[in-house]
């Protein structure tokens, strides 16, 4: 037999096999050994230089745009729309009609008591004004009585000095009281008619409310016009019909105004005049700046957490941005330029010090830092570091065969993640 196939028949007997297994698993153990004596446990790091930059430090809130800088024309009739004279964007002053409505028989009746209501109300402040005027008159002439008896030679001396003694008589008292009782009556009457002045006001109100013309409350644009001519309006022929509805919305040109909740730590930091930067969920590729203009320090609770709202005026408008619109500001407290940054993830804080671990020679070392301000992502370095110095970020190094290591023959990673 020739020594190939007896090493043939060794290699396929039981022993054979044996011998080539276990040869496999020495050359395969030495070749990981030796991978782990010449790099094992040699950590790789991710690091950053320190750099200059702008920071800013802000607090942020959500909530949403206030309904303001809006009035509402309304009505309380029933009826159908006879006649539109405006459109959404058409500029309207004051008085000016919105729109006709051709009354059911109950808006007739209610426009008619209204409408007596009204000239009542203008005939009660007519008299108050005749009143007025004829208390006026009587005041005067029991004035110019009084002075007349006043400076008479019984009741004031030759040096124009009073008479004192002479004007203890009840003829002096009678005609002073007189007066005086007069001016009080008359000053009473002006009270009354800015009273009735009052009165007629209201039920001029009450009688637009429910007059067949929709006027504009005020100067502005339309908007939100919510009939066009052939649509009823209000509950028809009921008479009950009391609440105001909404006919359209007329803007007075303002700027916007948000309001936001601030939570018991940030309200402390937030001031007025301090400046914002606004984002809204329905112009996600728009940005607007603004001002704090109030903070409730008050708050409100709910559910047993605290919130306390702050209103933000807007710098410029946008036809986009609506009343009730979810809204988030970022209020921004300091800015600073020229400042020593690191990435927060970088600062580790211990017994109230700061610490990074700055990579030098290769070799890692832990500095004491004083922190400035803090944004999202970045920190400020006031000392310990300057410009240029690697900080660790992250490290990794591969595993060992300590207990709980992967051994070459187990199931995982090599590596694990040391932050």
């Amino acid at each position: 037999m020739t020594f190939v196939e007896k090493t043939t028949k060794f290699i396929k007997s039981k022993k054979g096999k044996f011998i080539l297994v276990t040869l496999l698993v020495v050359l395969i153990l030495g070749g990981w050994l030796f991978f782990k004596q010449t790099n094992g446990d040699k950590p790789q790091y991710q690091t950053q230089p320190v750099e200059r930059g702008t920071i800013v430090s802000s607090v942020s809130g959500s909530g949403q745009v206030l309904t303001v800088n809006i009035m509402s024309a309304n009505t309380k009739v029933s009826g159908i729309v006879k006649e539109v004279y405006v459109q959404d964007g058409d500029m309207v002053q004051k008085g000016d009609k919105i729109l006709e409505i051709e009354l059911d028989l109950q808006g007739e009746q209610k426009q008619a008591q209204f409408w007596s209501n009204y000239l009542s109300a203008k005939n009660a402040l007519e008299k108050a004004n005749y009143d007025q005027y004829t208390y006026q008159a009587e005041m005067f002439d029991n004035w110019d009585v009084f002075l007349n008896l006043s400076t008479n030679s019984t009741y004031q001396n030759d040096d124009g000095s009073p008479n004192y003694e002479n004007r203890s008589l009840p003829e002096f008292h009678i005609a002073e009281k007189e007066w005086l009782a007069a001016e009080a009556k008359f000053k009473n009457q002006e009270q009354v008619v800015v009273e009735e002045q009052i009165a007629l006001n209201s039920s001029w109100l009450n009688y637009q409310q429910n007059s067949s013309t929709i006027t504009s409350p005020t100067d502005g644009i339309i908007t939100s016009l919510m009939f066009s001519e052939g649509m009823t309006i209000g509950t028809l022929d009921t008479g009950n019909t009391t609440s105001n509805q909404k006919v359209a919305t007329i803007e007075t040109g303002g700027l916007p105004i948000i309001s936001i909740n601030l939570s018991e730590i940030d309200v402390s930091k937030v001031e007025i005049g301090q400046t914002a930067i606004i984002t809204l969920d329905s112009l996600p590729d728009r940005t607007f700046t603004g001002k704090v203009i109030g903070v409730d320090r008050i708050g409100q609770t709910t559910s047993g957490v605290t919130q306390y709202p702050a209103n933000i005026q807007l710098d410029t408008s946008a036809n986009e941005i609506l009343p009730n619109m979810t809204t988030t500001a970022n209020i921004i407290l300091e800015r600073k330029n020229s400042s020593l940054l690191v990435p927060s993830t970088a600062v580790q804080t211990q017994d109230n010090q700061s610490y990074v671990t700055v990579l030098v020679n290769g070799k890692e070392q832990s500095v004491l830092v004083q922190v400035g301000l803090v944004s999202d992502t970045q920190t400020e370095i006031i000392s310990g570091l300057k410009e240029g110095d690697e900080i660790v970020i992250s490290k990794t190094t591969s595993t060992s065969t300590k207990s709980g290591d992967q051994s070459p023959f187990g199931g995982g990673s090599g590596f694990r993640m040391m932050h």
